[in-house]
């Protein structure tokens, strides 16, 4: 019996999801099959519950249906609950769907163990306060920062985010337009989906020192205009490669009982995208 997968995102052709869940398959010897699908948020309902109703055991969420994924759920676990956002859909047995988010595990993951950056302590700035962003602040918080920020073009959203983790940590909020006032940070994570359209948020050239790890979430063959900009200002930069295939292999434990060794499929991608 072979397991059914998918991802259901708006872009969704540049995914490298199919072949890390294939990569894992083949790592941990489980039958899988994992394809791409195209949403809109007006048939974003539909196409979950069909592929639900077609035998299939789970599927991913990418932007920008993260946060609307939470209304198809009918149970979610801890971490979506908090976040508010769900990127891993578990078809339940007892037909049930199960909304989970590995974004921030994978993240953090990440940044400390493959990067080896020490979050404890450290101050960061998480640009954006969508979906993604939302997935990422508690174990952002739970990693022990001194501070962090979440900027995002409309203050409002940002500082209503913000509120809802201020129980976790030193979390706060503001528009761009207050960043000018603020030293470098130790880490700069750009959660905002600005990247795909080589677009970056508007960032003053102060938030950048030669400590700073500069981490867009968005992964491409080529670096992102943020990574440039960051990089050309002494910062240390990273795709978000690593979070793809970090925050996939806790979706595969959760679907198929094994956490697959992340570090065998790294050359396979890198291999892809040069």
């Amino acid at each position: 019996m072979i397991n059914r997968y998918t991802v259901i995102g708006q872009p969704i052709a540049h995914s490298l999801s199919p072949v890390v869940h294939q990569l894992f398959g083949d790592l941990t010897q489980r039958k899988v099959k994992y394809t791409r699908t195209e949403a809109t948020p007006e048939t974003f309902e539909s196409i979950v519950l069909d592929w639900q109703r077609s035998g299939a055991k789970g599927c991913n969420i990418t932007a920008p249906f993260k946060e609307l994924a939470v209304t198809v759920c009918q149970r979610m676990a801890p971490n979506a609950k908090r976040a508010g956002s769900v990127n891993t859909i578990e078809m339940h047995r007892d037909g049930a769907l199960v909304g989970h988010n590995t974004d921030g595990a994978g993240l953090v993951a990440d940044i400390v163990v493959n990067k080896r950056r020490v979050l404890k302590d450290s101050r960061i700035l998480l640009l954006g306060a969508g979906g993604a962003a939302r997935g990422v602040i508690a174990p952002l918080l739970d990693a022990g920062p001194t501070m962090l920020h979440v900027a995002n073009r409309t203050n409002a959203k940002a500082d209503t985010l913000a509120s809802l983790f201020s129980d976790m940590g030193p979390v706060s909020a503001s528009g761009y337009e207050a960043l000018g006032d603020m030293a470098a940070f130790d880490v700069m994570i750009n959660a905002t989906s600005l990247s795909l359209n080589g677009e970056m948020p508007p960032l003053p050239n102060g938030l950048v020192g030669s400590q700073t790890l500069a981490y867009d979430m968005t992964y491409a063959k080529q670096d992102t205009v943020f990574m440039s900009w960051s990089r050309s200002r002494g910062a240390d930069t990273s795709s978000g490669l690593g979070m793809l295939v970090e925050q996939a292999a806790e979706s595969f434990f959760i679907w198929e009982g094994v956490r697959p060794k992340t570090r065998m499929v790294y050359p396979r991608l890198r291999e892809l995208l040069s």
